[in-house]
């Protein structure tokens, strides 16, 4: 009996020898997932765009993993709603950075990154703008860096063009009253007149509003040749149908915004002729664009709503596996403040949708801007401006 107990005591302890051994290995080989934040608007007037942008960052990082993930460590996404609310972007960031603890966070919407960039320099976590575009977010501090062009980029090329290939002399700016609409009317009108043009009428309407017949009458008394719109995707279909009802046969141009399949199909004979930019190549330009819109054309039946911000989502995902991964092989923490050193450090970055990005020490990148007009109801490119 003493040698048969001698036995199993010697028998359990080399299993629970052997149990610890595998379990060291199984904790040495199991890696930590790298996690980052996302705070874009899934409900709400905007999540028309939001919901698109958050389902092509998950993309990328599901594409991620697929190959690998970031040095073998999976690439993990919290997703936080904002509805384009500054109030709610303000709780989603401070949950992102107090709770889930993550280095690095995304947002868009040029109102809710100017109220959650206090709490980024203030913890010193990495915020990426990714589709804001007030000029103002290059100056909100030394953690905020946007990774899409400011609205000084696109905007300029429209009044160029406006002005320097179809030589237009009076121009009408409307725009909604908020940080983005403010900030790119301006920038418009400065621009316009800076070539000699005269900016004839400069209107503003209400975000809440759905009735915009005295901002428009004042346009239409102002006869101006050409028409700028500085609006949002919830209200633009609206501000030009009834520009449209009002007479107004001028030639209409707005930024980004428009480049949206369903404002055209809202807008139908309406939206003829409307010039719209966009700061990512088209499906016609980039072969891989092609298989982007192809994708969405599988998943969910359509093109995806504002398909060069969808862009710069799917790209924001590489951007952070290459911070994560540049910290992983210099064995630094990975810290927001050491997030923020590696993207000034590596500066250039190869993405898949949108190509070569290059953070500027400004806190700005650039991009050429795509001009496409509206014929027969699609967007037909008309023009490249560096």
């Amino acid at each position: 009996m003493k040698n048969l107990r001698r036995s199993l005591i010697v028998s359990l302890v080399a299993v629970a020898a052997g149990i610890g051994i595998s379990g060291q290995v199984m904790a040495q080989t199991a890696k930590e997932p790298l996690r980052f934040g996302l705070a874009m608007p899934l409900t709400g007037s905007q999540a028309l765009f939001g919901a698109d942008q958050a389902k092509a960052a998950q993309w990328a990082v599901d594409d991620i993993n697929a190959k690998g993930g970031v040095d073998g460590h999976k690439l993990e996404m919290i997703l936080l709603d904002t509805q384009a609310d500054p109030r709610l972007g303000i709780n989603a960031v401070n949950r992102l950075v107090n709770v889930d603890r993550v280095p690095v966070f995304g947002t868009a919407w040029s109102a809710v990154v100017k109220a959650v960039a206090p709490i980024a320099n203030r913890s010193e976590v990495l915020g990426l703008s990714v589709g804001a575009n007030s000029p103002e977010i290059a100056k909100l501090g030394d953690y905020i860096y946007t990774t899409y062009p400011l609205a000084d980029v696109d905007v300029v090329a429209q009044a160029r063009y406006a002005r320097e290939t179809l030589k237009k002399e009076r121009a009408a700016v409307l725009y909604i009253h908020n940080d983005s609409g403010v900030e790119g009317a301006k920038i418009y009108r400065d621009a316009f007149e800076k070539l000699g043009g005269k900016v004839v009428a400069y209107e503003a309407y209400d975000a809440q509003s759905t009735d915009y017949t005295g901002a428009l009458l004042k346009v239409r008394a102002s006869n101006p040749e050409i028409i700028h719109i500085q609006g949002l995707v919830s209200d633009l279909p609206q501000v030009v149908a009834q520009l449209r009802q009002l007479g107004l046969k001028q030639p209409i141009s707005t930024y980004s915004a428009g480049y949206n399949p369903k404002i055209v199909a809202q807008l139908g004979a309406a939206a003829e002729g409307m010039l719209v930019s966009a700061l990512a190549p088209s499906a016609e330009q980039n072969p891989r664009i092609a298989e982007f819109v192809a994708r969405w054309q599988k998943a969910e039946g359509r093109v995806p709503n504002g398909l060069p911000y969808t862009q710069y989502l799917y790209d924001m995902p590489y951007l952070i596996s290459n911070l994560y991964s540049h910290l992983l092989k210099n064995n630094q923490p990975l810290t927001g403040a050491n997030m923020r050193r590696a993207l000034v450090d590596i500066g250039t970055f190869d993405l898949p949708m949108t190509g070569k990005l290059e953070v500027g020490a400004d806190h700005r990148v650039n991009k050429p801007v795509y001009l496409f007009e509206v014929k027969g109801g699609q967007f037909v490119p008309v023009a490249t401006i560096q």
